[in-house]
């Protein structure tokens, strides 16, 4: 069924959401995971910026990447699924194409992300690598949602004269 199962983590709650679905995925199939985190160097462009030194925030982020990916590879394996994990460093570049690319390098089955479920102006500002990875996929993308707010439901109630009749 899915014995490859790539899953793109970055520490958020909603990327915690997709590895934990894709464990369960892992659990049912008997397959394996691929952890990877992407580190962007291209935000840290400091040509312009004075007192800013890049390779320090280079060496931050890339020791940030490998503890979630520690993190979610324990969390994989102490769920008894077998995990291993890559971090792609780039210079630029949408994140979707860099998650495309591994699925096909390492021949994935599926692959299983989270999303943040962005709607108008964010999604505009922020775009969404999940709608990209699902329309460049050449395998199945099983999405997983951010957890909802809690929003108060509204009272209805029925007016006396809406009753009666």
């Amino acid at each position: 069924m899915y014995d490859k199962i790539l899953v793109p983590v970055d520490g958020s709650e909603t990327s915690t959401r997709g590895l934990n679905e894709a464990i369960r995925l892992a659990k049912i199939s008997g397959g394996q995971l691929r952890l990877m985190n992407i580190v962007n160097e291209y935000i840290l462009d400091g040509t312009y910026s004075t007192g800013l030194f890049p390779d320090n925030l280079i060496a931050a982020l890339c020791k940030e990447g490998k503890a979630i990916l520690d993190s979610a590879q324990a969390t994989a394996q102490s769920a008894g699924v077998k995990a291993d994990t890559v971090m792609i460093e780039s210079i630029g570049g949408v994140p979707a194409d860099f998650i495309i690319a591994q699925a096909k390098e390492w021949n994935a089955d599926i692959i299983v992300m989270g999303t943040h479920g962005r709607r108008g102006l964010l999604r505009l500002a922020l775009g969404s690598n999940a709608d990209l990875v699902v329309r460049a996929a050449t395998m199945p993308v099983l999405l997983v949602h951010a957890t909802p707010k809690k929003t108060s439901k509204p009272e209805f109630t029925m007016r006396p004269e809406a009753t009666a009749a």
